[in-house]
């Protein structure tokens, strides 16, 4: 079946007002609203209001009690707003990517001492910390503490990274983890990502320099698809 082009154009028009998009989002989380509720949500005057919500149309219908909810068109429209907005979040990712530099060596080795610094505080802090130190050194180097020490750490970065993209070394110093498709990165590109960083940095770090690629300062970042831009430097 044919699409009408000028159809898509209309729906595309409507949905381009940022307040109509907030009306159909307000409306999907609250199931329905009365026009007082939308109004004072979306802190707009009555004609505001009522001009944008005729524009709506047959995204929008009214319950018995007079109350907006989504007709499915409005359903349907949301999905639409979601996926939009996801693809707005990749182009400038995208649009990062393409011209902010790559972050160098020396930054990223500087954020990661920062990371360490806060990672052993934080160890330090633990309650059973003080104990290992009076068994002395041995104890310190126990296979299961260091283990222990290295999950933790793992953890830290790809909570971090997956969440905002820096770790808190990374935010000091002023980088950034992309994804070199464009696309968000989540926890578990994050996770793969520190494995190596956390569990095989010199072998992550011997490999990284065999690929002969700036965006790849180790494998496991080409393995992830993921590289570190720098967030200070103009392009």
């Amino acid at each position: 079946m044919a699409v009408n082009q000028e159809n898509v154009s209309r729906i595309l028009v409507v949905l381009s007002h940022p307040l109509r998009r907030e009306i159909l989002s307000n409306l999907s989380e609250k199931d329905e609203c009365s026009f007082t509720d939308l109004m004072n949500a979306l802190k707009v005057d009555t004609g505001k209001l009522s001009f944008h919500i005729r524009n709506l149309g047959g995204f929008l219908e009214q319950t018995p009690t007079g109350k907006y909810k989504l007709s499915k068109a409005g359903e349907n429209a949301i999905r639409l707003i979601r996926d939009l907005e996801a693809l707005a979040i990749e182009a400038e990712v995208t649009r990062k990517t393409s011209v902010l530099p790559i972050a160098t060596f020396k930054k990223r080795a500087m954020a990661f001492l920062i990371d360490f610094a806060i990672a052993f505080a934080v160890f330090l802090a633990l309650p059973n910390t003080f104990s290992l130190f009076a068994k002395g050194v041995a104890a310190l180097l126990d296979l299961n503490v260091i283990l222990f020490s290295l999950v933790l750490f793992w953890i830290y970065f790809t909570l971090l990274e997956g969440f905002a993209g820096q770790s808190l070394g990374k935010r000091i110093v002023g980088l950034t983890v992309v994804r070199v498709d464009g696309k968000k990165l989540f926890y578990d590109g994050a996770a793969v990502r520190n494995f190596g960083k956390v569990f095989l940095l010199p072998f992550d770090l011997l490999f990284g320099l065999r690929l002969k690629d700036e965006r790849y300062l180790r494998y496991f970042d080409k393995f992830a698809g993921t590289t570190v831009l720098d967030l200070r430097i103009s392009p």
